[in-house]
Parts: structure tokens; sequence; C-alpha cells
């Protein structure tokens, strides 16, 4: 497919010269199908005789407007494995350019055809500019009608070549080099899948989570209290947390019987 800066680009390192709005129109088509890929092979008179080069030499774009109401290219490309010989004929009608486009080499008999009202794509320049940027005022519209009227359908069809089947629009999966992955070991449900979870018996071997808050509500699985604070700060040392027995006759947890009592505490 053509973009618009490959087909100006085209445009300017050509230089061609116009005669009028049909050539300037003609040779933007010309352009997009260098852009999307295509060799010129013939052009003018030697396109459209009944013998065209089919499968020619490259040649340049001496005679390409040569004709007085009408404009030929030949062109060729192999693209996964299928080879086009496309032959492009443009007619002028009043203030159209109609364009028919017929791959030699495939099972399509029948033209893909476009019309193109000339001064849509043009500003009215009187004077005959050189300066190609200025001579479209909506070169983008029209590499678009081109693109979707003609190349794409020239296209190779998906699947064709054993290609594109059952392909997914979905972004690829990033996978690991084999060479980086973990072994199998043989132990059950150990080795094989990257993507680990807290659970994994990988990370503790045995399922058993030391310091487990034991799947309390909105604590993710994994998670553990450490009982630690800064080091030196009064009322964090480790002790202050040690589990200390039931006082008899005492009605509170052990692990708050050292805290102390609140005058307010019932």
């Amino acid at each position: 497919m053509a973009t618009e800066s490959a087909v100006m680009a085209v445009i300017r390192a050509s230089r061609p010269s116009f005669r009028n709005p049909h050539d300037k129109v003609a040779f933007a088509v010309h352009a997009s199908f260098l852009a999307a890929g295509f060799s010129l092979t013939a052009t003018g008179k030697n396109a459209l005789s009944d013998n065209p080069p089919i499968g020619g030499e490259e040649v340049g774009i001496e005679g390409w407007n040569e004709l007085e109401d009408s404009y030929g290219f030949l062109y060729s490309k192999t693209e996964k494995g299928q080879k086009k010989n496309v032959l492009v004929r443009c007619l002028v009608i009043g203030d159209i350019l109609a364009i028919d486009g017929l791959n030699l080499e495939g099972e399509q008999k029948e033209p893909f055809n476009l019309q193109i009202k000339v001064n849509d794509y043009l500003y009215d320049d009187g004077n005959m500019t050189s300066n190609y940027g200025e001579l479209y005022k909506d070169l983008k519209g029209l590499i678009k009608n081109l693109n979707s009227g003609i190349l794409a359908k020239l296209e190779p069809k998906v699947g064709s070549s054993g290609e594109g089947l059952h392909k997914s629009t979905a972004e690829p999966a990033i996978r690991i080099p084999v060479d980086h992955q973990p072994q199998n070991s043989g132990s059950s449900g150990v080795g094989g899948d990257m993507l680990v979870g807290p659970n994994d018996p990988r990370w503790f071997g045995s399922g058993e989570f030391p310091g487990s808050l034991g799947g309390l509500p909105s604590v993710p699985p994994g998670a553990r209290f450490d009982p630690y604070g800064p080091p030196g700060v009064p009322g964090f040392e480790p002790s202050r947390f040690a589990r200390r027995p039931r006082q008899p006759g005492s009605g509170a947890h052990p692990d708050v019987q050292f805290f102390p009592r609140d005058p307010d505490y019932i």
C-alpha cells in the first residue's frame, strides 16, 4: 500500500513535466504504484500495445504522457511467492480520470475500476508551479482512494499460499527463550510455565508459607507480618511481641495482656 509521503518522494525524485490537471493525477497514480513496491516495465504506447513487454526490465518514465487522452503503465511485482504483472490504463473523460487496473497473471479477468474527479484533489494553478508539494490540495485523499480502489485488490489473498491462515489480530505473546526457561524436575506442578503466583510450590517447596496470614479478607495470598520495627526505637523491641502464656483468670488474649491498660478500658 502507498503512503502520502512515499508518493510525494517519488514525484519529487522523478521531476515530471505536466501539461494539464489530468497529467498531475495520472502521475500520482503512477507514483502510488512505485511507492507500493511495483517496478515500471513499460509506459505509454508500449504499455498499451497488443503485446506489452510482460516481465521486462525496469524502465524510466519517458513517454508516460505521450498520448493525448490516455495514459498507460505496466508494472511487475513478486510478493509472498506470487508474481504480478499489472496493466494500468487511465482515460480522460471530461474532468474525470477513469482508471482501470488489471493483474495479467491473476485469475481475475475483469479490471478494477476507479474514477477520479481531478479538480477535487488539485489546486487551481494557472501558472503550473514547479513546486510539487503545492500542486495537490488533497494528496492524502487521492492516495486513500487509490489504495482502497485498486492497490488493496491486488494484494495476495489471506491464506492463498498457506500463509495467514488462522491469523489472530491480537498482540503476539511475549515468549521467553527456551534456553532461559526452568527445566521440569519431575515433581508434580513444578517447572513449565514462567508465570508463577505466591502459592506456587517453587517459592517454598511445600505449599506452607511461614508467617502466612491465613487467608484473611483483603490480605493478598502470601502476605507476611514481620513484628519488628526500626532498631533503637523504644517500644519497638522484638521481645515486646513475644507470646506470653495466658494468666489464670484473665479473659484477655495473651498477646494484649502486656499492653498498658487504658483507664477507660472495660
